[in-house]
């Protein structure tokens, strides 16, 4: 089992998930949150005064998912989450070791 992790731009959040739900992934987390990478922020203009915004608005996305969805999974975000320009995220994959469904106490890829 592995977790897909993607760092995207808010906007593109429908797009990637109207994608994964069409290769049948069933459940997703979804998180707001700031950061920067070669982006580096911008400045902007309040009441006449210039300052820097360092930290710009992401979306974090996490799936879990068996190996042979893997490649399926990836695919999908990266696709969707693409609009071509600076900033549109990262996706990370790390291995998942187990996952327990607290209802029934279902493990690993009966949990999911």
């Amino acid at each position: 089992m592995k977790m897909v992790m993607a760092i995207i731009k808010p906007f593109k959040l429908d797009d990637v998930r109207e994608a994964l739900s069409e290769i049948g992934v069933n459940g997703v987390t979804v998180t707001e949150v700031k950061g920067f990478g070669r982006q580096k922020g911008h400045t902007e203009l309040y009441r006449g005064a210039e300052y820097v915004v360092d930290f710009l608005p992401k979306v974090k996305i996490e799936v879990a998912v068996t190996e042979d969805q893997l490649e399926r999974v990836v695919d999908a975000i990266q696709r969707s989450a693409n609009s071509g320009k600076i900033g549109d995220g990262k996706i990370f994959v790390t291995p998942l070791e187990q996952v327990i469904r607290i209802r029934t106490g279902e493990l690993d890829a009966d949990a999911l």
